[in-house]
C-alpha cells in the first residue's frame, strides 16, 4: 500500500527541488515512488501543476507494446508478421497515448489542483505517493528543505515524526 504525503513550502521553487531530490533518491534505490508532482501558485494567484512523468508517454509505450504483440499475431495469420507488428505498434502507440491522456494514474490531478488553489500566493507544494522508503536516509535529505505537512495518509505518529524532521531542518544551525 502506498502513502500519500503533501508538503507545502514558503516559496515557489522549493517543492520542485524536493521532488527532484526524491527522484534522485529513487534512482539510488532508497525510495520507491508510485507518483510525484508539485504545484506552484505564483504571486498573481495562478496555480500551475507540474507532473514528473507525463502519463501520455506511459500510455503510448504500453499501447505500442500491446499493438506490436497483437499486430504480429494478426500478421502471422496473414503471413506477414513484420508488417502486422509495425502497423500494430503504430496503432497501439496512438491509442495508448490517447488512453494515457484520458486516464489519471497515481495522484488525482483534481486533488492536486484543489489543494493548489488553497495555497498562499508565492508558495508551492510537493505531492508524493510512496510505496516504500529507507526512512532515515530519505528524511535526512528532505529535512534540509523544511516544509509543512499539509496532508498525509501516514499514521499520526509517523506524520508527527516527519513534521518534526522538516521543522528541525529549517532551523538555523545555532538554534538546535
Amino acid at each position: 500500500m502506498s502513502d500519500l504525503i503533501v508538503v507545502t513550502y514558503p516559496d515557489l521553487y522549493k517543492a520542485g527541488e524536493v521532488v527532484a531530490v526524491l527522484q534522485r533518491l529513487q534512482k539510488q534505490y532508497l525510495l520507491e515512488m508510485e507518483d510525484a508532482a508539485f504545484v506552484t501558485k505564483d504571486d498573481s494567484g495562478k496555480v500551475q501543476l507540474h507532473q514528473t512523468v507525463p502519463m501520455t508517454q506511459l500510455g503510448a509505450v504500453a499501447g505500442a507494446a500491446r499493438g506490436t504483440f497483437w499486430g504480429a499475431l494478426i500478421g502471422l495469420l496473414f503471413l506477414n508478421p513484420l508488417l502486422g507488428a509495425v502497423a500494430g505498434a503504430a496503432v497501439g502507440g496512438a491509442s495508448g497515448a490517447l488512453l494515457g491522456k484520458a486516464s489519471d494514474y497515481g495522484i488525482s490531478d483534481d486533488f492536486i489542483r484543489s489543494l493548489g488553489n488553497d495555497l498562499k500566493p508565492g508558495t508551492s507544494a510537493a505531492f508524493v505517493l510512496i510505496r516504500k522508503a529507507t526512512t532515515d536516509k530519505v528524511l535526512a535529505e528532505v529535512a534540509k528543505y523544511g516544509g509543512h505537512v499539509l496532508r498525509s495518509s501516514l499514521s499520526n505518529e509517523a506524520e508527527a515524526k516527519l513534521q518534526e524532521a522538516l521543522s528541525a531542518g529549517t532551523m538555523p544551525v545555532g538554534a538546535r
